[in-house]
Order: C-alpha cells, then sequence, then structure tokens
C-alpha cells in the first residue's frame, strides 16, 4: 500500500490559479506515478453573458445558450489537456461534467473514480458569482472524501 495517491483529479476552469494547479498536480502525479484525471464542469444554466435573446442577450434559444456553454467548457477542457501534455504529463481520463453546483460535480467524479487527491486552484472564473454562491474550492474542501489540495499564487 502506498501514501500516495494512486489517481490525482485536477478540477479546472481554465483560470490562472487552475493554470498553477495543474503544474502542481502535473508534477505530483509525475513524482508519485498516480494517475491525472481532469475535470471541468459546465453549469447546467448559462450565466447572463450566455443568456438568450429573449433576455437581451446574443442566443436566440436557451437550447443555443446551453450548446455553448458546454462547447465553452469542452474547449477550456481541451486546452488543459494540451497544457498537461506539453508539460510532460499524461492525461488518464478527460471529463466534462455538468451539473447545477460545479462543487458537486466534483466531487460526485472523485467519488466515481475513486481519486485519493483532488487539485484545484483557489479561485476560479467565477468573480461575482463566487461572491454571492461560495467558493467551488471551500465546498470541495467540506464535502470531498479524499484529500484536497488548494493552490494558490
Amino acid at each position: 500500500m502506498s501514501i500516495f495517491p494512486a489517481k490525482i483529479l485536477l478540477a479546472t476552469d481554465g483560470s490562472r490559479d487552475a493554470d498553477l494547479a495543474l503544474s502542481t498536480a502535473v508534477d505530483m502525479a509525475g513524482s508519485t506515478n498516480s494517475e491525472l484525471h481532469i475535470v471541468t464542469a459546465a453549469p447546467t444554466s448559462p450565466d447572463p453573458v450566455y443568456a438568450t435573446h429573449e433576455m437581451g442577450f446574443r442566443y436566440e434559444t436557451y437550447e443555443e445558450a446551453m450548446t455553448a456553454v458546454r462547447e465553452d467548457a469542452q474547449k477550456i477542457l481541451d486546452e488543459q489537456v494540451a497544457k498537461v501534455e506539453e508539460a510532460g504529463g499524461e492525461v488518464a481520463g478527460a471529463h466534462l461534467v455538468t451539473q447545477e453546483r460545479r462543487d458537486q460535480a466534483i466531487v460526485h467524479l472523485a467519488d466515481e473514480i475513486e481519486a485519493g487527491l483532488i487539485v484545484m486552484g483557489s479561485r476560479g472564473l467565477g468573480g461575482l458569482r463566487r461572491a454571492l454562491m461560495g467558493s467551488v474550492s471551500d465546498s470541495v474542501v467540506r464535502h470531498a472524501h479524499c484529500p484536497v489540495m488548494i493552490v494558490r499564487h
């Protein structure tokens, strides 16, 4: 039995702190011979930037707005996978999850893949939403079944 996690889950949204968490997770996975999984969590309802035309924004329907949300999240995930590979890491699994609460999606996936460690940045792209709804990283720390490493600049 090893003291190191067999699987590390990197939760990322492409923010500056998430990039630092990425490099930390790649280093840890490489030095401990752990599998590295990456997750990007997309919301189930669009933020105002994606809102529909009826609300005065750029999409005609809710379905178009949600398609844009998922496409943007997939783009972030693909970029993060490329960054891991550029840094010399190997991705065992790339996961795009959609759930109303991103923190719950991350914790659920960590349980599902039996992660031994979750690595994530302390601040995401959420700004005002974070102030109103609470921190995703704080909630993951409180609810995860495994240790959580929060990386900050």
